[in-house]
């Protein structure tokens, strides 16, 4: 095994218990988690940014980045409420006139003020705005009760919550899974050569089918029985939710392929050992989770035992 490859795998079998373990536990170290993520997704955006000669504007772009999940869980232990005068809209409006004030000041004319507001918001929304879903999720209206999972003899009680966010993360990392395997053994058809010349189009009909193999046996077997939550027009919603979500975390995917390749790099850093930087292990899921959300809203359903 080469030392490339080792470190990635010590550092998924590290990495994944221990998400996991915070997606169930949820509260503050779900949205200190999602929190941290985003800053430095952010950052890593910014850092690509200014290679293609941007110049957006660092510190605050990855304060709010951070700041947003935090909010979000603000709002569910109901120290921020979004119905009050200054709601969602209100907030990001005055965000905005913030950051437009600051170029004024901060940046002026030769600074590309312009670029430096549309890329900083751009940023924000795209980082933190995208993960924040993630919490929502986790503590979705339908999802009040605990589940009972049963192994063995034995049952363990979970937030119901927690099986519904790990959902979109177990397709997706299927859906990788997925697109890796069947790309290296049958690929041959390039998807978008200009973009990710290394992912083909039998590769993402590989991930196609893992993600529904995943969505469809997960929704079988631990949300149902578990949570006695399902899909509207079981198995179809099921089969439905988990091509979405593999589609669109592809195109998240791609959409990061497509920002590294106007710069030319490889990695977007180099934090993760043997991974690469946040957004090459989290691009999938920025797409994903609001993707999920939204679709959790129309096709989930109560399924009593």
């Amino acid at each position: 095994m080469s030392s490339e490859l080792a470190r990635r795998v010590a550092f998924a079998v590290i990495a994944v218990p221990v998400g996991v373990a915070i997606v169930v536990s949820g509260g503050a170290p779900l949205a200190a988690l999602l929190a941290i993520v985003s800053a430095l997704a952010a950052w890593e955006l910014f850092r690509i940014a200014r290679t293609a000669g941007l110049t957006p504007m660092d510190d605050a772009g990855i304060a709010l980045a951070g700041v947003l999940p935090l909010l979000v869980h603000a709002r569910y232990l109901r120290i921020y409420d979004p119905e009050s005068a200054l709601g969602p809209l209100s907030l990001a409006a005055l965000v905005l006139l913030a950051l437009m004030a600051a170029a004024i000041w901060v940046r002026g004319v030769n600074g590309k003020p312009l670029g430096a507001v549309a890329f900083t918001a751009f940023g924000v929304a795209y980082t933190g705005g995208m993960l924040s879903f993630g919490y929502a999720i986790r503590y979705h209206d339908y999802a009040f009760a605990p589940a009972n999972l049963m192994f063995g003899s034995r049952t363990v009680s979970v937030p119901s919550g927690a099986l519904l966010l790990l959902l979109p993360m177990f397709i997706t990392w299927g859906s990788d899974t997925g697109a890796y395997a069947v790309g290296k053994a049958v690929g041959r058809h390039k998807l978008a050569p200009a973009v990710s010349p290394g992912k083909t189009i039998e590769g993402a009909v590989g991930a196609l089918a893992a993600s529904v193999i995943i969505g469809w046996a997960y929704s079988r077997w631990i949300l149902r029985p578990a949570a006695h939550l399902d899909f509207r027009w079981a198995p179809a919603g099921a089969i439905l939710f988990s091509i979405v979500v593999s589609v669109s975390g592809q195109i998240g995917d791609l959409a990061k392929s497509l920002f590294k390749r106007e710069v030319g790099v490889k990695d977007s850093s180099h934090i993760i050992p043997g991974h690469g930087g946040v957004l090459d292990r989290f691009d999938s899921l920025l797409f994903a989770l609001p993707i999920s959300y939204v679709l959790f809203s129309w096709l989930l359903t109560w399924a009593p035992a």
